[in-house]
């Protein structure tokens, strides 16, 4: 989550330092411009104060060259181009010089320096030229009229390099940008710990919600800061799951008690029932009937016992051979495998994995049971120990009727027991306290197609410490 946070908190924080930082630097380079413009209205308007005083006109009868006002002003504007670089001169409204420097530099027909000429003949003060960026090579135009008796006689034109100007908006942009640097560094840091400070809660929350989801009940959400809402809700959770677990083990109580106080009763009635049959004809159906459903409900309340005992146990881990165990199961089973008419083998190299070697055992049992009760006579069952990553497997194949998709999603659910299959023996709890016993030691059971016929059942222990680990407080 944090990683999609921090990168929405950056964009925006982003967003918000260019909202404020474009404008800032156009300001500053407005504020750079406007300076320059400033100083050269003002050298526009010394210079169109100093011509006022040279009256003769072009073509005039009056006009001297030696006029000591002319020169004075010619001499103002030479030293002026010289120090400062700046093009500079005084035209007569028909565009012919008073005074210039250089001497080549003349008013054009078209361009910039003709529309401020044309602006100052119209009596108006340049006073907002086009705005100079670093990225532009051009010049700053700046025109002021020379007005005598009302009328305009004259225009004063300056015509400034920008590379100054260019130089320090520039220099004010890296100021800009090393200060949106710095402020975009503070603000991804206090992202960061926002973020932190925010998420810290909800990654233990999520912790723990996993725990409790793959088993472990007892977990729960350790205090760790954050915003007042997220620890309330830490606190709603532990109680949440407090309840939970309290129903839990109320339920799995009440099956362990119910199984075993019916015992007793049931004993006393298939007792009756035993005495009743000594009355009744040998071979009454009736009474046979009675004796299979008494004992079939014994078993299931056997079966109850050890599924409510399976889920509350703790898991007695230890490296085990599991090659060596599932031999074990197959050795044993194998008579009762003859005896139906199947033929049972094992494949069962030496490997080790942390498992219970009880709980196994019985998970086992319960497996191999179901394959040879399955499989038709003359069928096979075969029981592997493969080597699968970080998991030690138990492969158990038959050759049986195998199962639907459908069923496939069904079975090892409590009580549940195939259609086809109801005629045989068995209280469908088996594979249910199978999958109980293993997920109390970190293992699972998986059930799929066999190729060509027949069921594949999986058990998967750890081949680690850790893996186990992780799963053995799951009953605790």
């Amino acid at each position: 989550m944090r990683t999609r946070l921090l990168p929405l908190l950056i964009v925006l924080l982003a967003a918000v330092l260019l909202a404020l930082g474009v404008p800032l630097a156009g300001s500053v380079a407005a504020a750079q411009q406007q300076r320059v413009v400033v100083d050269r209205i003002d050298d526009t308007a010394r210079f169109a104060a100093l011509a006022q005083f040279v009256t003769d006109a072009p073509g005039g009868s009056r006009r001297t060259t030696t006029d000591e006002r002319r020169a004075s002003l010619r001499s103002e504007l030479e030293s002026y181009h010289g120090v400062y670089g700046i093009r500079a001169g005084v035209f007569y409204r028909n565009g012919s010089a008073m005074a210039n420097a250089p001497d080549s530099w003349f008013v054009p027909q078209t361009g910039e320096v003709r529309r401020a000429f044309d602006e100052a003949l119209l009596s108006r003060r340049s006073h907002d030229p086009r705005q100079v960026w670093p990225w532009q090579r051009g010049r700053l135009v700046v025109a002021s009229p020379v007005i005598r008796d009302g009328d305009v006689v004259a225009v004063v034109v300056t015509d400034s390099p920008t590379g100054q100007l260019r130089s320090r908006i520039l220099r004010g942009w890296l100021f800009i940008g090393a200060g949106e640097i710095a402020a975009m560094l503070l603000a991804v840091g206090a992202a960061l710990r926002l973020t932190g400070w925010v998420l810290r809660p909800v990654r233990v929350l999520d912790a723990t919600t996993h725990d409790i989801a793959t088993g472990r009940l007892k977990s729960r959400v350790a205090a760790a800061g954050g915003p007042p809402e997220l620890r309330r809700l830490a606190r709603s959770f532990n109680e949440m799951a407090d309840n939970v677990e309290a129903v839990l083990e109320q339920q799995r109580a009440f099956v362990a008690d119910a199984s075993h106080q019916l015992r007793n009763p049931l004993a006393a009635l298939l007792l009756r029932i035993e005495l009743l049959a000594l009355e009744l004809p040998e071979g009454n159906e009736e009474i046979a009937s009675v004796r299979t459903e008494g004992k079939r409900l014994a078993q299931v309340l056997d079966d109850l016992l050890d599924l409510a005992l399976a889920e509350h146990a703790e898991a007695d881990l230890g490296l085990t051979d599991i090659g060596a165990l599932a031999e074990e199961r197959v050795a044993a089973w194998a008579p009762a495998a003859r005896a139906r008419g199947v033929r049972l083998t094992g494949d069962c190299p030496p490997t080790t994995a942390w498992a219970d070697p009880i709980a196994l055992s019985s998970a086992l049992d319960a497996v191999i049971d179901n394959a040879v009760k399955f499989t038709p006579e003359g069928g096979t069952v075969e029981v592997a120990v493969r080597v699968d990553g970080d998991t030690t497997t138990v492969v158990v194949t038959d050759t049986g009727p195998g199962l639907t998709d459908e069923e496939l999603a069904r079975v090892g659910d409590r009580f549940w027991r195939s259609g086809r299959h109801q005629n045989v023996n068995g209280s469908g709890l088996g594979l249910s306290i199978s999958r109980a016993l293993l997920a109390a030691g970190g293992g699972a059971i998986e059930y799929a197609h066999h190729e060509p016929q027949g069921l594949r059942v999986t058990v998967r222990v750890p081949r680690h410490a850790e893996a186990a680990g992780d799963t053995r407080g799951a009953a605790s």
